[in-house]
């Protein structure tokens, strides 16, 4: 990982926006982008902080918008009682004057991984604007944050994962979670009767 920083480092603000499209349009098996950002930061000092939050953000977004793209080509795989439960929510969402917008920047403001959200809103095959707006926002405002606080937020983060694939693996297994558990949910029922009921989540049809 150090040889990326200091390869793509070189090239500036370019390069990490390079970087950043990278890592977010991966579905899994990435380091959280305020990491990377972090550490670009870390090693160039001279950065400006507010630039390069929104050079980031620009670039998690047009990620996120490739990793949306590649996931909606598997909506063909879902079952058809999940895509139902998905095209519930997204009509729920669409009825919402900012429903798109606030969910992003809910995940855009937080550390909250965000690659989950992104490969639902492919399957649910979402279109709004307002999906990138938002976490545009979100992710900019938590980059100033955390580059802002690089070496308080970010050594004892590395300490705890010592062993950093365990960290990302660790990541990657609260997202797939959160979708398992958003699947679960019977969305018909919480929408029109404002009650909680889980379903057995059968995501893939073969």
């Amino acid at each position: 990982m150090i040889d990326v920083f200091e390869i793509f480092g070189k090239f500036s603000y370019l390069g990490i926006f390079l970087v950043l499209i990278g890592v977010n349009a991966a579905p899994i098996l990435m380091p959280p982008s305020w990491i990377v950002l972090t550490s670009f930061h870390l090693l160039d000092p001279t950065l400006n902080i507010f630039f390069l939050a929104m050079v980031g953000a620009t670039g998690a977004t047009i990620g996120r918008f490739i990793l949306k793209k590649i996931s909606g080509l598997f909506r063909k795989f879902v079952s058809g009682e999940q895509k139902d439960n998905l095209d519930i929510i997204g009509d729920y969402l669409n009825k919402k004057k900012y429903g798109y917008v606030v969910a992003s920047f809910l995940f855009g403001a937080t550390p909250l991984p965000s690659n989950m959200l992104f490969i639902t809103y492919g399957l649910m095959r979402a279109k709004s604007i307002g999906i990138y707006v938002g976490f545009w926002f979100g992710r900019t405002m938590s980059y100033i944050i955390m580059i802002y606080f690089g070496n308080v937020v970010l050594t004892p983060f590395l300490e705890i994962f010592e062993d950093r694939l365990t960290g990302i693996l660790l990541i990657d297994g609260i997202g797939i979670g959160v979708i398992i558990l958003f699947a679960s949910i019977n969305w018909t029922i919480l929408i029109t009767q404002r009650k909680i009921k889980f379903v057995k989540p059968k995501i893939w049809r073969f």
